[in-house]
C-alpha cells in the first residue's frame, strides 16, 4: 500500500475557517482517490493569504505525487490562488487563450459583460494546462503535479471527474471493520501488537455511538492486499473475543 501514489489536499478560503462554509470537498476527493489507489496522506485548510498558500504549495508538492487545491479561483478580489500558484512555481500569470475564448463565448451567450473581474478567471500560470469545467465553464488548471480547482462542490466534482483519467493508479485501497462493545483503553495495546504483525495494513480504532453506558468502537483496517485484510478481520474478531467483548458488526472484503 505504501508504494501507491500519494496526495495532499489544500482547502483554501477564509469562509471555511470562519465556519461560514462547511467543506464538502475533502470527503469526495478522498473517496475518489482511494478507489484508484492514490493514498491521501495530508489535508490543510488555510486562509486566503499569499504567503500561507505559497508556503503550503511548495511544501506539499515536493512531498507528494499530487496536490489538489480547492477554492480561490473566482472573479473577486480575494480569489488569489492562481497568482499564488504562479508565484510558487516562479512563473508569470497569463491569460490563457483557450480560457479567454471559453469565458467570452459563455458571457456573450448570456448577454453578460465580460468585464475585467470576470476575465480574471482566464488567468493561468505560464505552462498550466486547463481543467475542463462543464458546470460553469471557468476552468481550473494543472501545473506539474498541482491541480487547482474551484471550491464550489458541484463544480469541483465535475473538474475532478475530468482529471481522474490522467492520474497514476495504484492498487485500490479497501477497508475492513469489526465493531465491538469494548472501551478503547482495553483495545489499545493488543491493537498496537496487531499493527506490528500487519505492517501493510493501516489499523485504527474509532469510537461510535454509545447506548446507555456501553461503549462502541469500530476497529478498522485499510490496505490493498485482500488476503492480509481477510487475515486482519479474523485477527480483530479473535482480539475482541480474547478480551471478553462482543462483536456487533463485521465488514469484510
Amino acid at each position: 500500500m505504501h508504494n501507491n501514489p500519494t496526495a495532499a489536499v489544500l482547502l483554501i478560503g477564509n469562509e471555511i475557517l470562519s465556519g461560514r462554509t462547511q467543506d464538502l470537498n475533502l470527503r469526495y476527493i478522498a473517496s475518489k482517490l482511494s478507489s484508484i489507489g492514490v493514498r491521501l496522506c495530508e489535508c490543510r485548510v488555510i486562509s486566503d493569504n499569499r504567503n500561507a498558500i505559497i508556503d503550503a504549495l511548495n511544501t506539499l508538492r515536493k512531498s507528494h505525487t499530487y496536490v489538489f487545491t480547492t477554492g480561490g479561483i473566482g472573479p473577486t478580489h480575494d480569489d488569489i490562488t492562481a497568482q499564488c500558484v504562479a508565484d510558487a512555481f516562479d512563473v508569470p500569470l497569463c491569460q490563457h487563450p483557450e480560457a479567454v475564448r471559453l469565458l467570452s463565448d459563455y458571457f456573450s451567450r448570456r448577454n453578460v459583460e465580460a468585464n475585467e473581474a470576470r476575465m480574471r478567471m482566464a488567468n493561468v500560470p505560464d505552462g498550466g494546462v486547463l481543467i475542463d469545467n462543464p458546470v460553469s465553464v471557468a476552468p481550473g488548471f494543472r501545473i506539474d503535479n498541482v491541480f487547482v480547482m474551484a471550491g464550489v462542490p458541484k463544480i469541483m466534482q465535475s473538474m475532478f471527474e475530468n482529471i481522474l483519467p490522467a492520474l497514476e493508479r495504484g492498487a485500490a485501497l479497501l477497508s475492513v471493520s469489526v465493531v465491538c462493545n469494548l472501551p478503547e483503553g482495553d483495545l489499545s495495546a493488543p491493537l498496537a501488537d496487531l499493527q506490528e504483525k500487519y505492517l501493510s495494513v493501516d489499523l485504527g480504532s474509532y469510537p461510535g455511538k454509545h447506548q446507555t453506558d456501553i461503549p462502541q468502537v469500530a476497529l478498522v483496517g485499510r490496505g490493498s492486499d485482500h488476503q492480509k485484510l481477510r487475515e486482519v478481520t479474523v485477527a480483530l474478531r479473535a482480539l475482541v473475543a480474547d478480551l471478553g467483548g462482543e462483536v456487533i458488526e463485521v465488514t469484510d472484503v
